[in-house]
């Protein structure tokens, strides 16, 4: 794997737009060597692909594995992620919850690595946190990426629900699989605001809603059947353009 000169751009659990660097990609071996074929669809009701970051597709057999920087951490999170990871690996995501490494941000993880780690206010403003994903230079697929999570929704500094926190976590881990926010122009006003999104017939939003969507009951932590359908066409446009 070679050492990509730039970083990707960043999606965020809070506020619209995310503020961005460049784009950071991986190489491999392997692969269509880039995006040869046509059919990938990158946007449907409630879910968007985060193509900003160069991601097209997930590859169905490539092994997608959760991994932390302490044992303390993970288990803080696993809790968080557990059920989120049993609905991906039926939709067909090969993911698994890993073990303990330490990240390196200075370039991409190890190839299907989903890195967590923790960080006071990562990008400098209160209360958001961070999913990067990176992405497969050879064939536009999800390389890996990297999941920074806001220290202040532990310390007291920040005020926040059981509820939003389990889907926090679960959002910006979508973000590292290659999922963007959702929000659009649902009142054709020209603009797109903070919580415009499609709802299903009770009220609930999809999961990736900036800044805060999903499940607002027991089913927090878990993704809605727009999120579902987002990934699957991750997975689908894998098929379309010849990835493995």
């Amino acid at each position: 794997m070679s050492t990509p000169p730039v970083h990707l751009a960043s999606a965020h659990t809070r506020g619209i737009p995310a503020t961005t660097t460049a784009p950071r990609g991986a190489a491999s071996d392997t692969g269509t060597g880039g995006l040869t074929a046509s059919g990938p669809v990158m946007a449907g009701t409630g879910w968007r692909i985060a193509t900003q970051c160069n991601v097209y597709c997930l590859s169905p057999s490539q092994q997608y594995t959760v991994t932390f920087p302490t044992q303390a951490l993970k288990d803080r999170y696993v809790p968080y992620l557990t059920a989120a990871v049993a609905q991906l690996v039926t939709a067909g995501v090969k993911l698994a919850i890993g073990g303990i490494e330490t990240p390196d941000y200075s370039t991409v993880p190890p190839r299907g690595h989903l890195q967590y780690g923790e960080a006071y206010r990562p990008i400098g403003t209160p209360g958001y946190s961070q999913g990067l994903p990176c992405w497969n230079t050879a064939d536009n697929s999800v390389w890996g990426g990297y999941v920074l999570i806001d220290s202040e929704y532990w310390d007291g500094t920040w005020t926040l629900t059981e509820t939003k926190r389990k889907n926090i976590l679960v959002h910006e881990l979508c973000h590292a699989l290659g999922l963007d926010h959702c929000n659009s122009d649902m009142n054709n006003d020209g603009k797109i605001d903070a919580y415009e999104t499609v709802k299903d017939a009770t009220g609930v939003t999809p999961l990736m809603t900036s800044p805060n969507g999903g499940y607002q009951d027991a089913r927090a932590g878990t993704l809605t059947p727009y999120d579902l359908a987002g990934i699957r066409q991750l997975l689908a446009n894998a098929t379309a353009l010849g990835v493995a």
